[in-house]
C-alpha cells in the first residue's frame, strides 16, 4: 500500500488556484480586447487571441483536475489521474493553435496595411496584463510542483507563455512608438508566436511521454539504487523492473529472487519491507508490486531471464 494521497487541504489549494487562473484569464481577455479596440495593433490582437485559447484550456484543465480526484472504480481500476497528461497535451495543442493564428493575423495585417492609434493607453493596459500574468503564472507553477500537480504546473506554464506574449507586445509597441516604423508590430507578433509554439510543443511532448508510459531515466536510476541497497545485503537479486507514471503516483513492478530454501513467510516479510522502502523513495508517491521467486528452480522455470539489474534507459 502506497503513501497517503493528496490531503483535502492540498486539493482545496489546487482547486482554488485553478479557479483563480480561470477568473484572471477572463479579466485578461477583456483587458486585451479593450487594448486592441483602442489601438488596432496586430500584436495586441494576437495577444488577445492567445487569451481566448488560454481560457478554453483552463476550463478543460479545471475539469481534468476534478476528474483526477475521482477514486479507482471497476471501469478505471488504476484511477483517473492520467487525465493530467491528456490535459497537458490539450493545453499544449491550444498554445500551438494560438501561435498559428497569431502568425496568420500578423501576416494578414502586414499585407493589408498597418495603422495604429492610442499607443499610450494600449501599452498601459498591456503592461498591467504582463504584471498580473507574471505573478499568477509563477504562483501556479510553484504550487503545481509543490503539490505534484501536472495539470496545475502545465496551466502555470501557459499563463507564463501569455505573460511573455504580452511582454513581446510591449516591445513591439515601444519600437513602433520610438521609430514610427509600423512593421515592427507584425514582426514582433510573428516572433512571439514562434516562441509560444516551442512552449506548446514541449507540453505536447510531455503529454505524449506520459500517455505512452515512457520510462524516466531518473526514476529508473533511483529505483535501481534503492533495490540494490535493499537486496544485496540479504543475498537477493532482482530483475524485470518496470515502472509507469500514473499522473499523481508511480506504479512499480519488480521480480525478487530469494535464496533456495527461504520460507514463504520470510520471503513475504522481506518483500514487504522492500516494497515500503521503494514506496517512500519516489515523489509524489509509489505503488509497488513484487513477484517472489526462488533461486532453487528459477533458471528451469524462466530460462530466458537473467538475474541482473537492467540498465537505465537512454
Amino acid at each position: 500500500m502506497g503513501p497517503a494521497p493528496q490531503s483535502d487541504a492540498d486539493r482545496k489549494a489546487l482547486s482554488f488556484a485553478m479557479t483563480l487562473s480561470l477568473g484572471i484569464g477572463l479579466v485578461m481577455f477583456l483587458l486585451k480586447v479593450g487594448a486592441y479596440l483602442l489601438t488596432g495593433s496586430a500584436a495586441i490582437l494576437s495577444d488577445a487571441a492567445e487569451s481566448v485559447v488560454h481560457v478554453a484550456a483552463v476550463l478543460f484543465a479545471t475539469y481534468s483536475l476534478k476528474l483526477s480526484y475521482k477514486p479507482a472504480d471497476q471501469s478505471h481500476p488504476y484511477g483517473h489521474a492520467k487525465i493530467a497528461f491528456f490535459s497537458a497535451g490539450f493545453e499544449g495543442a491550444m498554445i500551438m493553435l494560438a501561435a498559428v493564428y497569431i502568425i496568420f493575423e500578423s501576416v494578414r495585417k502586414w499585407i493589408g496595411g498597418l495603422s495604429l492609434e492610442n499607443l499610450g493607453l494600449g501599452t498601459a493596459l498591456t503592461a498591467i496584463a504582463v504584471l498580473i500574468n507574471g505573478g499568477l503564472g509563477g504562483y501556479l507553477v510553484w504550487l503545481g510542483r509543490r503539490k505534484n500537480s501536472i495539470i496545475l504546473a502545465a496551466n502555470g506554464r501557459h499563463v507564463l507563455t501569455d505573460c511573455w506574449t504580452s511582454l513581446a507586445v510591449l516591445v513591439s509597441l515601444g519600437l513602433v512608438h520610438f521609430t514610427h516604423w509600423l512593421p515592427f508590430d507584425p514582426i514582433c507578433g510573428i516572433l512571439m508566436a514562434l516562441n509560444i509554439l516551442v512552449s506548446g510543443a514541449g507540453l505536447v511532448r510531455t503529454s505524449f511521454g506520459g500517455l505512452m508510459d515512457r520510462a524516466d531515466p531518473d526514476t529508473q536510476q533511483r529505483l535501481n539504487e534503492v533495490l540494490t541497497r535493499e537486496t544485496a545485503p540479504q543475498g537477493l537479486t532482482f530483475h524485470r523492473l518496470r515502472h509507469r507514471h500514473l499522473g499523481d503516483a508511480h506504479w512499480v513492478e519488480v521480480h525478487l529472487v530469494f535464496p533456495a530454501g527461504t520460507s514463504l513467510a520470510a520471503a513475504h516479510r522481506e518483500a514487504t519491507r522492500i516494497e515500503q522502502s521503494l514506496e517512500t523513495s519516489l515523489e509524489p508517491r509509489a505503488y509497488v508490486t513484487t513477484h517472489l521467486e526462488s533461486a532453487e528452480d528459477h533458471d528451469q522455470l524462466h530460462p530466458q531471464e537473467r538475474e541482473s539489474v537492467p540498465p537505465a534507459p537512454p
